[in-house]
């Protein structure tokens, strides 16, 4: 029985501090033969160190409306006064290739997705505590006291969805939480529904075997 060679599309959502970047970052350093991530679009400034077409596909408003209207995206949505979403293309290459595709992005865009896509598979990584989302989000030193407030308000609704996800990922030790995805993403490829292909295959020989009973004799 061969298992069908194409990834599995992960979307990997979360608290903004929670630290689902660094699990990426860390997860794609550790298995990078197995996973591409994909690189979102979006209107926000980049931060100190980030780099157009690594962390994020740097876009004004208006190359980034033009995408939309050229449906140019799997998803997109409006996030702390930026659009983010995720560019086609790149995708759908990485998964016909066999690789697992991981987006990043936030759960409207992840609930977007799993409409469409309805074998998706959605994650969702918040820090042990809400204290320790606040003592992140502050420690970063990138942000306003208002862009920060605005983020705590975010999450307050984003808490509310989070039943929609298949997983949740707490992250306390970082090397723990890389691990713990890696596997959830691998064990994903072993589920029936993910090989019925095969398990078509591997039936329509059977049955074929059932009818051979000549054949069979002459073998034993």
């Amino acid at each position: 029985m061969t298992r069908k060679s194409r990834g599995i599309l992960t979307v990997v959502s979360g608290f903004s501090g929670a630290g689902k970047g660094s699990i990426m970052k860390e997860l794609l350093s550790s298995y990078a033969e197995r996973y591409a991530l994909s690189v979102s679009a979006t209107t926000r400034k980049p931060r100190p160190g980030e780099t157009d077409g690594v962390e994020y596909f740097f876009k004004t408003r208006e190359e980034f409306e033009q995408m939309i209207a050229e449906d140019e995206l799997i998803e997109y949505t409006e996030y702390v006064g930026n659009y983010y979403g995720t560019p086609k293309s790149y995708v759908e290459k990485q998964l016909n290739d066999g690789k697992d595709v991981i987006l990043e992005i936030e759960i409207h865009g992840a609930l977007q997705i799993k409409e469409k896509f309805s074998d998706t598979l959605l994650l969702f990584v918040t820090a042990p505590t809400a204290e320790e989302l606040k003592h992140r989000l502050i420690g970063r030193g990138t942000e306003s006291v208002e862009v920060i407030e605005s983020r705590l308000e975010r999450a307050v609704e984003e808490s509310e969805g989070i039943e929609a996800y298949d997983y949740l990922v707490i992250n306390d030790v970082l090397c723990e939480s890389v691990d713990e995805v890696h596997h959830i993403i691998q064990n994903e490829h072993y589920k029936v529904s993910r090989n019925l292909e095969a398990i078509y295959e591997m039936r329509s020989q059977l049955k074929g075997f059932a009818h051979q009973t000549d054949v069979l004799k002459g073998e034993l």
